[in-house]
């Protein structure tokens, strides 16, 4: 199982909405076959592990145990149903680390295993199959993408300094990070000051891979259309009170070729971010890296509406006076990296969002 999540985890940023996925296919404690959900709309983990078995040993296949991250699913969606296709190979044993939240799955492909005779073994690192899905699962139980908040602050917590001129804070190694974590996303999420005052492309073109969804919300509709965001690299939307022009119930992501700017206009029935979330969840985008500006990070924080924040702190940059960035309060820290002078933190909140088991 932990080759399963070493192999699942090559595709982040490749398969949203759809999980990361890997499998095993063992035989007498010899690995015959092995793969992952390479992309989305492609062929899932079960189907590449099966295909990978060389022709010697294929004859193995219904005499030994495949070990899969994720419960097989049981519906057609983009590709059959590989609870199907293990069936049809006569697999006699299914290992897997967590069931499925989705709807049509959801227990449905273990159940279509056992009555087709197949012994079924669940529950192994079940907490790591299923952290390494927390968007995914965030998603499907919650109805909201996963948010992830992200500054760059100076040693004396500043976001920026009182000149006019953008305060670069992270070392070229932790930017290259920050593009690495763009990739893994869905969607990216900043504010009108940001968006005016730093100009920003909001692309990975330091990480190799799709870059995300752009996200900007500016209620007035004051940026000129001069800026980066508006280049038709990538699609984006802007939240705003005046303009719609968006169909909130097509899949709108990183995987569709229309690259242009659309319109989501808010109507106020519910606080602003909350329905932001919910047109996010309607358009199916599942995680959202919201980087700034200090304003919009701080109402996140403020609604509860967060589930991990990641802080890079540089330790020999001091401004003395700036812009003050956000304060965590009721945080969990689960991981800390140093890249040369600056340091890199991981919190979650102290309440869990998502008790992550399925419905």
């Amino acid at each position: 199982m932990v080759r399963c999540l070493a192999l699942a985890a090559k595709a982040a940023g490749h398969v949203a909405p759809n999980p990361l996925v890997g499998a095993v296919l063992v035989f007498q404690n010899r690995i015959i076959g092995e793969g992952f959900h390479r992309q989305y709309g492609q062929a899932h983990a079960e189907v590449n592990c099966l295909q990978s078995v060389k022709d010697i040993d294929r004859p193995l296949i219904p005499h030994s145990t495949l070990y899969v991250s994720l419960e097989p699913c049981a519906h057609y969606g983009k590709t059959p149903p590989c609870a199907d296709m293990i069936i049809r190979e006569r697999i006699p044993k299914v290992v897997i680390g967590c069931r499925d939240p989705f709807k049509a799955v959801n227990g449905r492909g273990i159940e279509k295993l056992q009555q087709a005779g197949v012994e079924v073994e669940t529950g192994v690192l079940e907490t790591e199959c299923k952290h390494i899905n927390k968007p995914f699962f965030t998603f499907h139980l919650m109805d909201r993408p996963y948010f992830i908040l992200k500054w760059a602050q100076t040693a004396d917590a500043k976001m920026n300094a009182r000149s006019k001129e953008r305060l670069m804070i992270t070392n070229p190694y932790s930017n290259r990070i920050v593009h690495r974590w763009r990739s893994e996303s869905a969607a990216i999420l900043v504010g009108t000051q940001t968006a005016l005052q730093d100009d920003p492309e909001l692309t990975n073109r330091y990480w190799e891979g799709p870059s995300p969804v752009r996200l900007v919300l500016d209620r007035d509709l004051r940026l000129p259309h001069t800026l980066k965001i508006f280049n038709p690299t990538v699609p984006t939307i802007i939240f705003n009170r005046q303009k719609d022009d968006l169909d909130r119930d097509a899949e709108f992501s990183f995987h569709s070729q229309e690259k242009e700017v659309r319109y989501a206009r808010l109507k106020g029935e519910k606080p602003m971010l909350h329905e932001l979330s919910d047109i996010l969840y309607r358009l199916k985008i599942q995680s959202v890296l919201v980087e700034g500006g200090a304003q919009l990070l701080t109402s996140f924080l403020a609604e509860g509406l967060w589930d991990e924040a990641r802080i890079i702190t540089r330790s020999d940059l001091v401004v003395h006076q700036g812009l003050d960035a956000p304060v965590l309060k009721g945080a969990l820290k689960f991981a800390e990296q140093k890249i040369m002078n600056d340091t890199i933190e991981y919190y979650q909140p102290e309440t869990v969002n998502i008790n992550i088991k399925s419905r």
